[in-house]
């Protein structure tokens, strides 16, 4: 075969690829376009500025309908009552009375991402530093800062060393303030230089300070940094996605243990006591949970029925007591803003 025909041969095998993923794309969108179109309708809430007024619950809506997909907004009053529906469509949503971070995906034949600040009217105001695929977000209490972690290899935390991210703060103007990952690293007075070296799941406890996850060598550690100092000490051991409780004084988190790879159990350190309390909840956890006061946190839970891609979010004690209970239905990526001073 002369080289002519095997370019001809080689160009026509890409268009027909091309076609059969555009036609796929095509299908996908149009089935759940189907099934969504087929749902029934979610009772709409009050208007956006009434319900923003006083103390609430932003999430994503996993609800089937025109609004899945959707962040919406309830009184804390009645978090599984009618929702009201923002503008923004995000993969994962955290908020502050000041303004929201949005991390979106737009799904094609290439996937691509875009991480968001979105203002009280939920309006983009600007793009974040993002590289790879989102995963956690956050912002200060008051919503000044803001993190984003995403994968740069791999696609979960199931395998520590199998996977590498990048965490970066940003001040909401845009400026970045560093890649946490190059900050150094000290496990019991020694500095971990190791290349598997990991930081991700920030949590801020004030404008310059904050606590996220360090991992090297399949260990993890809670860990305090600072921002000006670019440097992050280990605190505690078997500690994933930490989230700091209203009043500052305890990190809840996910925690490994001897489970099988990919599962967690949730768990809440004591920053004063260095005492660690397992919770009630024992289905694995996967996500940075989100505290509902200084006596309760509340987190996403893919369901598990087959064949559904919807969610809730649920609550439970912080101090082990209780059982989980149900707090919002068909729900994902919990932020709870309580006034002026954020969430």
């Amino acid at each position: 075969m002369s080289l002519r025909n095997r370019v001809a041969v080689l160009v026509t095998v890409l268009i027909v690829a091309v076609a059969g993923a555009g036609a796929y794309v095509w299908n996908v969108r149009r089935d759940q376009a189907r099934t969504v179109a087929a749902a029934p309708p979610v009772p709409p809430g009050a208007d956006l500025a009434t319900v923003r007024a006083e103390p609430h619950l932003v999430f994503r809506s996993t609800a089937l309908g025109a609004g899945y997909g959707k962040v919406a907004v309830v009184p804390l009053t009645a978090p599984d009552g009618p929702r009201t529906l923002t503008p923004a469509s995000c993969e994962r949503v955290y908020a502050t009375a000041a303004d929201a971070i949005c991390l979106s995906a737009e799904r094609g034949l290439v996937t691509t991402y875009q991480a968001r600040l979105l203002d009280p009217s939920w309006a983009p105001v600007r793009d974040l530093p993002l590289t790879g695929i989102p995963s956690r977000a956050r912002l200060s209490r008051d919503g000044t800062l803001a993190a984003t972690t995403t994968f740069v290899f791999g696609d979960s935390y199931a395998n520590p060393g199998q996977f590498s991210t990048r965490t970066v703060v940003t001040r909401v103007d845009g400026e970045v303030v560093g890649d946490i990952e190059k900050f150094t690293l000290t496990v019991d007075g020694r500095v971990v230089t190791s290349v598997d070296k990991n930081l991700w799941g920030v949590t801020f406890l004030d404008g310059d300070r904050f606590y996220a996850t360090a991992a090297s060598g399949a260990r993890t550690w809670l860990v305090e940094g600072s921002l000006s100092a670019r440097a992050v000490t280990a605190l505690h051991d078997d500690v994933e996605c930490p989230s700091l409780s209203p009043d500052r004084t305890r990190v809840a988190f996910k925690k490994h243990g001897d489970l099988p790879a990919g599962r967690w159990r949730l768990a809440v350190y004591d920053l004063r006591t260095g005492a660690e309390t397992l919770l009630a909840e024992t289905r694995s956890i996967d996500d940075q949970v989100e505290w509902l006061d200084d006596r309760t946190v509340v987190y996403g839970l893919p369901r598990e029925t087959a064949g559904t891609a919807s969610s809730d979010v649920w609550r439970v004690s912080a101090d082990g007591t209780g059982r989980p209970q149900l707090l919002i239905h068909d729900a994902w990526s919990p932020a709870v803003v309580r006034g002026e001073e954020g969430s």
